[in-house]
């Protein structure tokens, strides 16, 4: 079972329009708890969003000097410092995700970017539809153990083996599986499928071998 963003959103789309003002950026992320919003245009399709990691950028002066790059950058951040509105202050384009999306790929697209929410969108129409917080994707964690012995042992039986004669149990979000297999290079393709399953933490494998395959044969020179 691959779990989406669908399964853990909040339907509540926080969001404000180009023209908000600055006190009422401020005044939105307090009301709402939240350290992001999203800009959307008058269609409620999202056009970039507001941190108050931008609004922070009042009252930062930044240094002169640096690269070309680094330069860049700065002349960018002295622009939207200037802003008043959400338009102004935004960082452009929005950063989406659909109802559909996959929680590890919302969940590494955070990761990667250092944000802390994303807007969801309706797939068809573009249009914002809710909101999804790196809260919300923890909530995988909150899985009964029931699903994921579920998941875990159809895992296990994708890779060709035998569900049954290992033993498979689920405590605190971390799999423990005993047993004997046939080949030492089984048991780190069951940790790998383990660890793809939806609400585990960790895989801890027990597990005898008959033939260890990735033994190398010694070299013979002539």
């Amino acid at each position: 079972m691959t779990m989406q963003v669908k399964d853990v959103m909040g339907l509540v789309a926080i969001a404000v329009h180009p023209e908000t003002t600055f006190a009422e950026l401020v005044a939105t992320m307090h009301r709402f708890n939240v350290g992001a919003v999203a800009v959307i245009d008058a269609e409620n399709r999202p056009i970039g969003v507001v941190s108050e990691d931008d609004l922070l950028l009042k009252e930062i002066d930044a240094p002169a000097g640096g690269g070309l790059f680094e330069s860049h950058r700065r002349r960018q951040e002295h622009d939207r410092a200037i802003g008043t509105t959400a338009g102004q202050l935004m960082n452009r384009p929005a950063l989406t995700v659909t109802r559909d999306t996959p929680l590890r790929e919302a969940a590494r697209l955070m990761h990667t970017r250092r944000i802390k929410q994303l807007p969801v969108i309706d797939a068809a129409s573009g249009k914002i539809a809710g909101t999804v917080h790196q809260a919300d994707l923890l909530k995988v964690f909150g899985r009964p153990a029931a699903d994921i012995l579920a998941d875990m042992t159809e895992a296990v039986a994708g890779l060709g083996l035998n569900p049954e004669k290992l033993t498979i149990t689920v405590d605190d979000c971390v799999v423990r599986v005993g047993g004997r297999l046939a080949r030492r290079s089984q048991i780190a393709a069951l940790v790998e499928a383990g660890r793809r399953v939806e609400g585990v933490a960790e895989v801890e494998a027990d597990i005898a071998y008959d033939r260890d395959d990735l033994l190398r044969s010694p070299s013979i020179s002539f």
